[in-house]
């Protein structure tokens, strides 16, 4: 059996320097983190994170694409695994995703040998075992197979460069395959598949141009196609182009033979293109030994729009062919617009294993969204253009506040791609990749991070106008039904399916929709997310949109009892009773077909983030509400199989899962700040390591990863509202650029925790040099603190102190219904 795989360590720790984008922070970074689950070995339960080369939300992710068995514990998203066979080598991945796989194209693989039993249409025939250890490192990765062949990979934004050193100078072999993809196994009907494609080998040998198409796989979507320019620095002694008959191996699609063995290829010359079943196309380089050298390095640009556009990307940013250079490129960008936003001690005496997760946590949440501007393919504009927004359900939990603050210039192009995607496409996308829209996990919450910018005074060249007919479509208008098998009740491409329900209703019923509970709690967050943006763009639609953002509570069934707490949001059908027999503690698999989506009843009736208040009364009051959130993080009181997500947590609380992201910091709602300090902290420690298992469950494209960065800040967002909750911070010292180039400084006085338990309590707060008297506080608060920068200073101890006398954080959304349904009060 091989070794399992991990990160090369051992580089050497500098001091702070003299400028921060000078500094090596990349050093710290380990891009293995969350690449295996908790069966060793395994991707399963893991962060399904990439791990290959990329720049800061690069079109390129390269790296290598694996097949691992038994494959329902595996999970080939981001292409790697632990002990998975490699099958090749693409340009194009996702990471830290939980759905089907999406990308793994176009690819190459290098051969030692292509006599038989090798056949190019059989990835079986010719994969490779690994040996030793993959390396990775910020921009770099390296892996070596059994066959005695090195692997080097580097990337930029559109192109990638491969370095394959082979056993022997007499026999190289290199194939490109067109019709390679991440395939799903396990559920052939959302699989990748292969749509067609054309090589032509230029006459130089050295030059490979053509496109390839897949379609499918993780939304549904239509084929995507991606041209290509590869180049090789040594002129092959033989290159012959090949077809095939399509192979794919599981549905229906394009299928052109039986139970037959895999046909062989047919050798075409210089070219070869697909016929009307999608015949698979590729080539086949070979150098056989008159070139003294067992190196041969391979550059290939890749573009959405065209071949010309692929060669430009090749030789424009990859003009040479040196892989420590073209790593250092990349380096310096992460350094430069990623690390050096948040700045702490680096230094021999720092908590190195701090170092780690902070960095690293930055790395994994700048992987996604995909920057592709002038790379749309689909309409013309002059906005910028993003992909893989994989999910929005994800992502506006909070990842999108913090790029707001230290990435303004990415976000702001984010904001206006999206409602670009409206303008063009009819609705904002709840997740997005390939180019299309899908799928819609619950509410539109794309609306979530529009409002959230909107209420943070973000403005720039996003045109607000058209932002907010975005929004108010989604809360309008019934989307088109896709047909998609997983819902026959509604559309999962975009918008919301159950507005036939929430207009006349005001909850979305259990007998006409699925996820009925998570759909109505989703839609209320939707719905006051327009209520916020219409404030300032169209004031007459704001009480509308309140009132539909309580109809939450119209869910809540006030007789609904588990573990001795009473009150809870229920399944309820159309003629307005509620379903009694539903298991409050258990929703079956938490998915599509289930009342509520990757959480039980009892954890999303905490989920209001703009009506805490009403949540805490509806509970029964404040000491009702803090007993319930103690019994949620008790060990052993989960009443579901948490499967992959969440595989190991044992409380009703599952940090793995997005929607209970805010629940450990709601005791600042009852100003007993020292519990959501404790509660957090302790989830932090226990799921967050330096380790290839160190996260709790996908990184879902590194949301995962920035709760854990907002938890060493010591803040946390509420999102869709202008107010950050304090917390305690885990640096002494910290710098964040905000804003463009104003500095928030954060630093921890009497900071003393390396137990782990004590030392972190907060025993008070000042803002600008201002006493703070709230455990809160806003956007825009003391000068702007958020936009022109300012000091918050935490004054630690081991004391649990209640050391807040001002006012609870407030419920921008607090409304009052009369949860028997009986109107407003």
């Amino acid at each position: 059996m091989m070794l399992l795989l991990r990160v090369a360590t051992g580089v050497a720790i500098a001091g702070l320097c003299a400028r921060a984008e000078d500094e090596e922070y990349s050093q710290f970074v380990n891009p293995f983190i969350g690449s295996e689950g908790k069966i060793p070995g395994y991707v399963y339960g893991g962060g399904n994170v990439f791990v290959g080369s990329a720049v800061p939300f690069g079109m390129v992710k390269l790296g290598i694409d694996t097949y691992e068995e038994p494959v329902n514990q595996s999970a080939l998203n981001g292409g790697w695994t632990p002990q998975g066979k490699v099958t090749g080598i693409s340009l194009m991945h996702v990471s830290g995703t939980g759905g089907g796989p999406k990308y793994g194209f176009p690819a190459q693989m290098p051969l030692a040998s292509i006599k038989t039993p090798v056949n190019l249409l059989d990835n079986r025939t010719y994969w490779q075992t690994r040996d030793g250890d993959d390396i990775a490192n910020v921009g770099y990765f390296r892996t070596h197979f059994e066959s005695g062949i090195a692997v080097e990979l580097a990337a930029t934004r559109h192109a990638g460069l491969y370095h394959y050193t082979y056993p022997s100078p007499t026999e190289k072999h290199l194939l490109v395959d067109f019709s390679h993809y991440l395939p799903f196994p396990t559920r052939p009907w959302d699989s990748q598949f292969y749509t067609g494609g054309e090589i032509e080998i230029q006459p130089n040998s050295s030059t490979y141009t053509g496109y390839t198409s897949i379609a499918n796989g993780w939304c549904l979507g239509a084929p995507v196609t991606v041209y290509v320019c590869g180049e090789f620095d040594s002129p092959p002694d033989e290159a012959r182009a090949f077809s095939g008959r399509n192979t794919f191996p599981v549905g229906r699609h394009f299928r052109s033979f039986g139970n037959s063995t895999t046909p062989e290829p047919t050798f075409t010359g210089s070219s070869a293109r697909s016929g009307p079943m999608g015949d698979r196309v590729g080539a086949i380089f070979s150098w056989n030994g008159t070139d003294e050298s067992a190196e041969i390095r391979s550059r290939v640009g890749i573009s959405f729009m065209s071949v010309d556009k692929a060669c430009a990307y090749k030789n424009e940013e990859l003009s040479f062919w040196d892989i420590e250079k073209t790593t250092k490129a990349a380096r310096d960008e992460w350094n430069r617009d990623v690390f050096s936003k948040i700045r702490v001690d680096t230094s021999e005496t720092a908590n190195h294993t701090r170092l780690a997760l902070l960095y690293s946590s930055l790395y994994f949440m700048h992987l996604m969204p995909s920057e592709r501007v002038g790379e749309n393919p689909l309409w013309d504009s002059d906005e910028p253009y993003f992909d893989d927004f994989y999910t929005a359900w994800d992502l506006f939990r909070n990842q999108v506040s913090l790029w707001h603050l230290i990435q303004p210039t990415y976000y702001e192009s984010m904001l206006r791609a999206l409602i670009d995607m409206f303008k063009n496409e009819g609705y904002l996308p709840d997740g997005r990749s390939g180019n299309y829209n899908g799928l819609v996990q619950g509410g539109s919450n794309a609306d979530n991070i529009l409002a959230d910018a909107y209420v943070k005074g973000l403005r720039g060249a996003i045109n607000w106008t058209e932002g907010y007919a975005a929004v108010k479509k989604d809360a309008e208008v019934i989307p088109f039904y896709d047909n998609n098998p997983v819902d026959p009740f509604g559309s999962l491409k975009e918008g919301r399916s159950a507005l036939g329900d929430w207009i006349p209703l005001g909850y979305v019923s259990a007998d006409r929709s699925t996820r009925a509970v998570s759909k109505t709690v989703e839609y209320s967050l939707n719905d006051f997310a327009v209520a916020q943006i219409a404030a300032g763009e169209q004031p007459g639609d704001v009480d509308l949109y309140m009132r539909r953002s309580a109809g939450w509570q119209l869910s809540w069934d006030r007789d609904a009892s588990s573990r001795n707490f009473t009150g809870f949001v229920m399944p309820r059908y159309a003629n307005g009773t509620f379903d009694k027999t539903y298991e409050i503690l258990d929703c079956g698999e938490c998915n599509w077909s289930d009342e509520s989506y990757e959480g039980t009843a009892f954890e999303y009736s905490f989920v209001i983030p703009h009506d805490i208040e009403r949540v805490i009364e509806l509970m029964g009051g404040a000491q009702h509400f803090e007993e319930r959130l103690d019994y949620v993080f008790q060990p052993n009181t989960s009443g579901v199989d948490l499967g992959v997500n969440g595989l190991g947590i044992t409380t009703i609380n599952n940090v793995a899962n997005e929607p209970d992201f805010q629940t450990p910091y709601l005791y600042n709602y009852l100003n007993k700040q020292w519990k959501s300090v404790e509660r957090s902290r302790q989830l932090a420690n226990d799921f967050y390591f330096n380790s290839s298992d160190g996260i709790p469950g996908n990184s879902d494209a590194g949301a995962l990863n920035c709760w854990l960065v907002w938890q060493m800040l010591g803040l946390y967002p509420i999102v869709t509202t202008p107010v950050y909750l304090l917390e305690s911070p885990w640096f002494e010292d910290i710098n964040v650029t905000v804003n463009h180039n104003h500095t928030l400084r954060i630093r921890a006085k009497d900071m003393d925790d390396g137990d782990g338990r004590q030392g972190y309590y907060v025993q008070g707060v000042s803002i600008n040099g201002e006493k703070w008297s709230q455990n809160w506080f806003n956007h825009g608060d003391a000068g702007g603190i958020m936009t022109q920068g300012g000091e918050i200073v935490f004054t630690l101890g081991a004391e649990q102190k209640v050391w807040e006398t001002g006012a609870e954080p407030p419920s921008p959304g607090h409304m009052v219904l009369d949860v028997d349904g009986n109107g407003y009060v």
